[in-house]
């Protein structure tokens, strides 16, 4: 396992936890928002449309591949303590982003296998499952109305955390602490299901959480509230990956990635869980075709040339056919005729 050390850099990626075949370089090397995606399906063994010049990430073992993918988006702060992490880069050009063509490369070639896909945003209210997450995180909360009463239930994360300054009346708070009890109850259900892990398929997780980012509009990123709850939720996030990479037998992928505000709005239209069984295409809520794909390209020269080969072999073998001699190109004829002259 490479050495840890503690991450104070703003607006950067952090791996959390990652497996020894998936060898991360420590550095400074930059990376660009729009190409975490590319980045994370790297990660997974997929294969991108564009080849990534980023040092941060060499290639891997081509036959093992990590069995889970759960990237973090903290927005609202440029840095986290993370003392336990394998590796950290300084993040370019925050723009946002999302997984959807990662999550449509896991749908497509593993459709059969039903993986876990789970993009989540509680402050947004914004929810998209696929495959065997629409039954495994059936009882997950996911507006805020449905996680501030998970609060006040059993087993809730305010019984075990310091709040300290933090109101858990006041709505930033709430949303704060709703967003560290999402975290709390992914990780409860995962261990309630273990058997995720032991399939072939990947599962592909993806969580953005914008509390942070209200407690400082809130309250001021000076104030005590916004630094306890900095404190609060870089130990939650610490914990929470290490949970998952302990349920996925050290077989999974953890990356957080934390900035202060993106430099352009992202706009995305959210789907419930029945949506995701009657449309065909998961990023298209109008049920539409799949976007292109590059490798259309070499399966139609594929398909064309292959047919090409088959029309000129029919017209060659018909030609012949057609201009043979029976008494000399056939053998049934040519023994015929011997029968013939020999009567």
């Amino acid at each position: 396992v490479p050495p840890r050390f503690v991450l104070l850099a703003s607006v950067c990626l952090t791996i959390l936890q990652a497996p020894g075949y998936v060898s991360f370089q420590k550095g400074d090397w930059p990376i660009s928002g729009e190409k975490i995606p590319d980045m994370v399906a790297l990660t997974m063994g997929f294969s991108v449309q564009e080849d990534l010049s980023w040092p941060g990430l060499r290639a891997g073992q081509l036959f093992q591949r990590p069995r889970a993918n759960m990237l973090v988006v903290v927005r609202g702060v440029d840095s986290l303590a993370l003392p336990q992490n394998v590796a950290s880069y300084p993040l370019e050009n925050p723009v946002p982003f999302t997984l959807d063509s990662v999550a449509e490369t896991v749908h497509s070639l593993f459709a059969e296998d039903t993986p876990v896909v789970l993009q989540l945003a509680p402050s947004e209210e914004r929810l998209y499952m696929l495959g065997k997450a629409n039954a495994v995180f059936e009882d997950l909360p996911v507006t805020l109305q449905q996680i501030r009463s998970r609060l006040s239930q059993d087993g809730s994360v305010l019984a075990s955390l310091p709040l300290n300054s933090l109101n858990r009346n006041a709505e930033a708070d709430l949303l704060f602490l709703s967003e560290v009890q999402v975290l709390h109850d992914i990780t409860a259900l995962l261990q309630r299901h273990r058997h995720l892990a032991q399939d072939h398929s990947p599962d592909l997780y993806s969580l953005e959480l914008s509390g942070l980012e209200e407690l400082g509009r809130r309250y001021g990123q000076d104030s005590q509230q916004y630094r306890d709850a900095t404190a609060i939720l870089a130990n939650v996030l610490q914990k929470f990956g290490e949970d998952v990479f302990g349920l996925y037998g050290g077989s999974a992928v953890v990356e957080v990635v934390t900035v202060k505000s993106f430099e352009a709005p992202l706009t995305r239209k959210s789907r419930s869980i029945l949506e995701s069984k009657q449309i065909s295409n998961p990023g298209s809520p109008y049920n539409l075709a799949y976007k292109y794909n590059f490798n259309y390209a070499v399966i139609f020269n594929i398909v064309l040339w292959l047919m090409i080969i088959l029309a000129l072999a029919v017209i060659v073998i018909s030609y012949n056919l057609w201009n043979m001699d029976p008494g000399y190109d056939s053998i049934i004829y040519r023994m015929t005729n011997q029968k013939i002259r020999l009567d």
